[in-house]
């Protein structure tokens, strides 16, 4: 992409070291799925694994977020990647010499789903304060663009080193690349806010943050619409157990013809990436795109494993040329949106959301998987999305296209 106005030293740090971060998660999530349905057999245990990961992603938010918002977010960005670093080191180290447990694995994923909320709070709210005046959409054009130029680059390697070397390798690179990436982080410079005010943090400070910040979002329809679909959404898109079992138990399917799946959607993302980074969606036009992104997503999904596997490529391409559009369009907006006293509360709450409904919907789909096609599964979810979206973004749609289209 070309340089402009956005590309200051600090947003150029910060995507580098999200590349970093991402390139090794890719790689361990992929092979670690892989392995657990191998050890198990079984998609419920592998949903279980993932909505047990998700539990942290529920409560942490409760207890950090207003601390986020009163002290500065970047110390905890660099040393959530520089501890995430330490404790797949220490994973990769353990699977050299010894055998996959999976209680083992599921305590150390709860750790590491800790931590990482932590994380992941500091850098949402970090972000925004990061890009300059004017150019969000870029900004969000480019973050929606990273993860599926990484996928597409790495999913293919981690394919081919989870058969070669074994997951244990693929943890350590994992490591390697979360201490780069919080070295990285630490050369950023940015002067914080630290809102204590001279006063020492307490519960009843805590309490009343909190407070505030749900009055904030009880008066506000539009907010309240596009968290709420955005949280059903995702939860109905926990069936990555159902492709892996799908794609595992199928004759002529394999992991590198799914690991094929992230090379289609990166090639969508990356057209739609550049598209929006280089074309601005009108502000009159931008709910109505994002209104039928959504539709089409749901639809998209319900067709999904009954079309031949050429055709499911070109159905996963267009779902990331269509998806990386409207989720730039809504973080620039809600995230411009909201005040920055309110951001990491707010998106913390939001995170909460998602959390309980990806935990609930994986444990579901995972049960669904036990006892229908792994198709019907997958176009349920779909259906079900497609419900939702009426229920919420179009029911409320002049509250949601305030925020859409703001000046």
């Amino acid at each position: 992409m070309k340089k402009s106005g956005l590309w200051t030293r600090n947003f150029t740090l910060l995507t580098t070291a999200t590349v970093l971060g991402c390139a090794g998660g890719v790689a361990s999530s992929f092979a670690l799925s892989f392995l657990v349905f191998e050890e198990t057999g079984s998609t419920l245990a592998a949903a279980f694994l993932m909505a047990m990961q998700l539990v942290p992603r529920f409560l942490v938010p409760i207890i950090a977020s207003p601390i986020m918002d009163r002290f500065p977010r970047k110390p905890f960005v660099v040393a959530g990647d520089a501890i995430n670093g330490v404790l797949y080191a220490l994973a990769g180290w353990y699977l050299l010499g010894s055998e996959f447990s999976y209680t083992l694995y599921l305590a150390f994923s709860l750790l590491l789903s800790t931590l990482g909320s932590f994380d992941e709070l500091a850098y949402g709210a970090l972000y925004p304060n990061l890009i300059p005046e004017g150019c969000e959409q870029k900004g969000y054009a480019v973050s929606g663009t990273l993860y599926p130029v990484v996928n597409v680059l790495m999913a293919p390697v981690a394919a081919l080193l989870y058969q070669k070397v074994g997951v244990a390798v693929i943890l350590l690179l994992q490591a390697a690349l979360s201490l780069a990436a919080s070295a990285v982080e630490s050369f950023i410079r940015i002067e914080e806010k630290n809102r204590m005010e001279g006063e020492k943090f307490s519960f009843r400070m805590w309490r009343s943050d909190l407070l505030d910040a749900m009055r904030y979002l009880k008066g506000d329809k539009g907010l309240q619409s596009i968290y709420s679909y955005m949280a059903i959404t995702n939860g109905l898109s926990m069936y990555s157990p159902l492709l892996v079992a799908f794609f595992s138990t199928t004759p002529g399917l394999n992991a590198v013809m799914y690991s094929a799946f992230s090379v289609a959607e990166f090639a969508g993302r990356m057209l739609g990436g550049i598209f929006h980074y280089h074309r601005e969606i009108p502000r009159r036009r931008r709910f109505s795109f994002a209104f039928f992104v959504y539709l089409c997503y749901n639809a998209m999904d319900m067709i999904l494993l009954w079309i031949p596997y050429g055709a499911m490529l070109i159905n996963r391409a267009a779902v990331g040329f269509l998806g990386v559009n409207s989720a730039s369009l809504r973080e620039a907006a809600v995230q411009k949106y909201i005040p920055d006293e309110y951001r990491a509360k707010l998106n913390g709450f939001f995170g909460m959301l998602v959390s309980l409904a990806c935990s609930a919907c994986s444990l579901l789909i995972g049960a669904m998987g036990e006892v229908l096609d792994y198709r019907v599964c997958i176009t349920l979810c779909g259906l079900l999305g497609s419900a939702a979206c009426m229920l919420t973004i179009w029911r409320r749609r002049r509250q949601v296209k305030a925020i859409y289209q703001q000046e």
